[in-house]
């Protein structure tokens, strides 16, 4: 089959190859010139010459002239889009030009003895302004360009400075001129030419690679790295570019989808006895049977340690079966390591449009299903129902008692270390917020930090609790550093950012000592916003740290964006470890902070293995249960004083001043 140029990417093509390929826009061109000239100077000699000079030669030549000419507007075949190819097209094209150039000028010059001076000056314009176009259809072949400038200007030249008429020889003079001019020209016309087509295939083949690069750090950004499946991240675009088009559906009648969630059953008390790398295999199983039930309405992606996400573009009685078949595959036998282990499944559905009509309701209302089918039908799949909505009233009741707490009573500062891997020192706290509620108790932190954002009070529920995290960090030693957590409406308060400045002052402690850490979620509402209220702590002297990198949120446009200098690795890359990709990765996103500059903290160490593992990928510092539960300050100074952690002498005076 015939191979058009479109077979053969710009990009793709070597020199030669481009050589040759625009060398044949301009053969027929050439060709047509050579055929009208030939016919009109055969033309102006018929009758004054022999017939075989004035008929048979010139058809003759015509006639193999037109043959090429259509050999060339035939599309290219394969070889001649191969470099060894094109050498070959292009020394056959120099040869047959030689040719054709010695035997055009050896008839034409046959035809100035017929004839008076008019038929001879005929031949010489023809055999100088032939040249000459031939010379411009040459251009991308100096090599034959320059054979057939030479074949046919000297027998000309000779010709003229010979003929004895003075007209002839000042032709014959300036054809010579010309001609090594328009070599020259054109011999420099190429060398830009070849200087285009390589910058050209050099511009193509960095573009394709930051394609190609592109294309590896969306996937890398839209997979889980234990599993395989789909992330977090991709499960929420998914999700809503369902919502975006059910918005767009203007046919009437809305068409249902459901969300669901998955929740793995005795997979804790599994990891717990048989170890995490054990509970890594045991996901990546799992993982492998969600993969080949996923495709055409269902869409399966994990959403962070044994929790998967499913999307069924599909009404709830077929949702429900399906995602219950889900269960049930989870639920099948898992061979590892000669023992065969059995897990339950849990699953909650929640249904467009009646369980909500935003991503963050549908999610939620899921989630909530999920876990009533835990507490009451554990292995079980239920689809939200109303009477799950007053659930959802418990939060209000979280609410409601911040209304009337006292809060600067009631809150408390926890502080979890986080450890110079070479050393085995702590390097820094991070700062955790504890609250008491007199009426409910204890409150898991992020539930009463989502409650105080949801009622506009988390600026002042910060400012409390680093006020209470300056006084712990003042009774600490002076190498010893504080991270603090600043929610969305923290960075984007210019009110709250100053006064955060004003108690740094107030207290004397360098700024340096002090980390702001932030989540890539609470800065995507307005990252112009939230750069710039970074870049003025930095101004100031603090550092900043991207906290929770790889959960599925953080992008490379963030840390290119943002004014950081730590990254702090989420702890489910840890888990990931046990395998060749997940060290694979993690050593991959080392390699990328550390190009970026950025000091690399790594969460939920729990097993020495672990700790092992990230030193040997290069990461200095680790924070996790392993090295150290979140405590008060009280007792974090006695276990600092108690196991001493290897501090240094001067460290240590320091730390008993302190206290």
């Amino acid at each position: 089959m015939p191979f058009s140029k479109s077979h053969l990417p710009p990009g793709e093509q070597p020199l030669v190859v481009a050589t040759l390929l625009h060398f044949r826009r301009q053969v027929p061109w050439m060709y047509g010139l050579l055929i009208i000239n030939a016919v009109a100077l055969a033309y102006t000699h018929s009758g004054l010459a022999p017939r075989l000079l004035s008929h048979a030669i010139p058809a003759m030549m015509v006639l193999l002239i037109a043959w090429r000419m259509f050999r060339w507007l035939m599309p290219p075949t394969p070889d001649m889009l191969t470099e060894a190819g094109a050498q070959r097209a292009i020394r056959k094209a120099t040869w047959l030009g030689s040719f054709f150039a010695v035997a055009f000028v050896a008839w034409a010059l046959s035809l100035g003895s017929y004839g008076g001076p008019y038929e001879q000056g005929h031949v010489v314009v023809f055999v100088g302004t032939t040249v000459l176009g031939c010379l411009f259809c040459l251009t991308h072949l100096p090599g034959a360009a320059t054979a057939v400038g030479i074949l046919v200007s000297l027998p000309l030249v000779a010709y003229c400075l010979t003929s004895g008429n003075s007209v002839f020889v000042a032709v014959g003079i300036n054809v010579a001129l010309v001609t090594i001019v328009f070599l020259v020209i054109l011999k420099d016309a190429h060398k830009v030419f070849q200087g285009l087509v390589t910058s050209r295939n050099a511009l193509i083949a960095e573009r394709q690679q930051a394609q190609r690069l592109s294309d590896e750090n969306r996937q890398l950004a839209h997979t889980d790295p234990l599993t395989g499946l789909p992330n977090r991240r991709f499960f929420f675009k998914a999700l809503e570019t369902l919502l975006l088009a059910r918005q767009h559906d203007t046919s009437g009648a809305v068409a249902p989808f459901c969300v669901g969630v998955l929740d793995l059953d005795r997979f804790k008390a599994i990891n717990d006895t048989y170890g995490h790398v054990y509970g890594d295999r045991l996901l990546e199983a799992i993982g492998r049977r969600l993969s080949l039930r996923a495709g055409g309405a269902v869409t399966i992606a994990r959403l962070g340690g044994d929790e998967f996400g499913v999307l069924f573009d599909g009404p709830p009685e077929q949702a429900e079966p399906a995602i219950a078949a889900l269960c049930a595959a989870i639920h099948a036998p898992v061979a590892i390591d000669g023992m065969e282990v059995t897990l339950g499944c849990s699953a909650g559905i929640a249904v467009y449009p009646d369980a909500g009509t935003t991503a963050h309701a549908l999610f939620d209302r899921s989630d909530y299903a999920l876990y009533h089918v835990k507490a009451h039908h554990r292995g079980g799949c239920a689809v939200f129902s109303p009477e799950q909505e007053a659930l959802i009233r418990v939060e209000q009741r979280v609410e409601a008692a911040l209304q009337v707490a006292c809060l600067e009573r009631e809150l408390e500062v926890h502080y979890q270390p986080i450890f110079d891997t070479r050393s085995m020192a702590i390097s820094s706290v991070e700062a955790l917020a504890r609250w008491k509620s007199p009426t409910l108790g204890e409150i898991a932190p992020a539930t009463f930090i989502a409650a105080a954002e949801r009622m506009g009070i988390i600026n002042r529920v910060t400012l409390i609790l680093f006020e209470r995290a300056l006084e712990g960090l003042a009774a600490l030693p002076d190498p010893i550093a504080l991270s603090f957590n600043l929610s969305a409406q923290d960075i984007m308060s210019p009110a709250t950012m100053r006064e955060i400045v004003r108690m740094i002052v107030a207290t004397n402690i360098a700024p340096r000592r002090i980390v702001f850490e932030v989540t890539e979620t609470s800065l995507v509402t307005d990252m112009a916003t939230a750069r710039e209220a970074l870049q003025r702590l930095r101004s100031f002297g603090v550092r900043t740290a991207l906290d929770d990198f790889g959960t599925g949120y953080s992008s490379l446009c963030s840390l290119h964006e943002l004014p950081l200098d730590i990254l702090k690795v989420d702890r489910s890359f840890v888990s990931g470890m046990a395998t060749g990709p997940g060290r694979s990765m993690v050593s991959a996103i080392r390699n990328l902070a550390q190009s970026l500059s950025l000091e690399c903290t790594m969460e939920g160490i729990e097993t020495e293995t672990q700790l092992i593992e990230i030193s040997l990928a290069g990461y200095r510092y680790a924070q996790g249960f392993l090295l150290g539960r979140p405590m008060p300050i009280d007792a974090l100074l006695m276990t600092m004083r108690e196991h001493a952690l290897q501090l240094p002498e001067a460290t240590l005076l320091g730390m008993r001043g302190a206290a």
